[in-house]
């Protein structure tokens, strides 16, 4: 993936092994049209060589206020379920890819834009950030994956009120709620979310794959098979030549002990 095949509405930045990857329609509160949304299938389905995380920032003053509604007429029942069918297939490109993601959150992060921000891996809440689900008062249901990754992480309860009321959670009720892992000051959020994506590119590569492949599916299996996986996975990881290494070099004292 190169700048060049992004579309005008994402723009990448590098920074050693991490990427930033920015939502660029500030204009539009960075509301997602289907351009938008191809170009981060493309771009977390074939990460640009050598990035082992990704921070995903938005110009503005605004994370995303959601679907683009100018690209929701004309379509009959059976493109809408193919269109919420791509969001899909796209958003499982950043929740189960290659990279971990951390995602800043500021001002709006609503509909769609919140069930982008659910897909990300770390999500990082400035003061500005409020969320909101107002589909139910546009007579429209979420098509973006929120109706299975927000009830995770907030429970189907949170959701249906934010849903049925129009309720709007601001930064803090959010973080409680369990939309944020950090909240941060105005203004800290990037530096905060680059912080954690370099301790995350420090990871060896095969433990971060089984979080981001195994875990969930652990999570998401019954205790028997997950159990199983489990094992599997602990002992690809244990044995791997980078995984003895870190052990060696913590058992000779070379390596950081846990705590601050």
């Amino acid at each position: 993936m190169t700048t060049a095949l992004l579309p005008p509405s994402l723009r990448l930045e590098l920074q050693d092994d991490v990427a930033v990857l920015r939502l660029s329609r500030p204009e539009k509160r960075n509301a997602l049209d289907d351009a938008t949304v191809l170009g981060l299938e493309a771009f977390f389905g074939a990460p640009p060589h050598g990035v082992k995380a990704v921070v995903l920032d938005a110009e503005g003053e605004h994370f995303s206020a959601g679907l683009d509604l100018s690209e929701l007429t004309g379509r009959d029942a059976f493109e809408g379920l193919e269109h919420s069918m791509m969001w899909h297939r796209a958003f499982e490109r950043l929740e189960r890819g290659r990279v971990p993601i951390v995602a800043v959150l500021k001002g709006a992060v609503i509909g769609g834009g919140l069930e982008l921000a659910a897909a990300t891996h770390i999500r990082v809440a400035e003061p500005s950030a409020f969320y909101a689900l107002p589909e139910g008062q546009r007579g429209l249901f979420v098509g973006g994956g929120g109706s299975v990754r927000l009830p995770r992480l907030i429970g189907a309860h949170r959701m249906a009120d934010m849903m049925l009321t129009g309720r709007v959670l601001d930064a803090d009720e959010g973080h409680t709620a369990g939309l944020s892992q950090y909240r941060v000051e105005a203004g800290e959020g990037l530096g905060h979310a680059l912080d954690l994506a370099r301790k995350m590119a420090a990871n060896s590569a095969v433990t971060n794959f089984a979080v981001l492949q195994a875990l969930p599916r652990i999570a998401e299996a019954n205790p028997a098979e997950g159990y199983l996986l489990e094992s599997l996975m602990a002992a690809v990881a244990g044995g791997s030549a980078e995984a003895k290494e870190r052990m060696q070099a913590f058992l000779d004292k070379r390596a950081g002990k846990v705590g601050r």
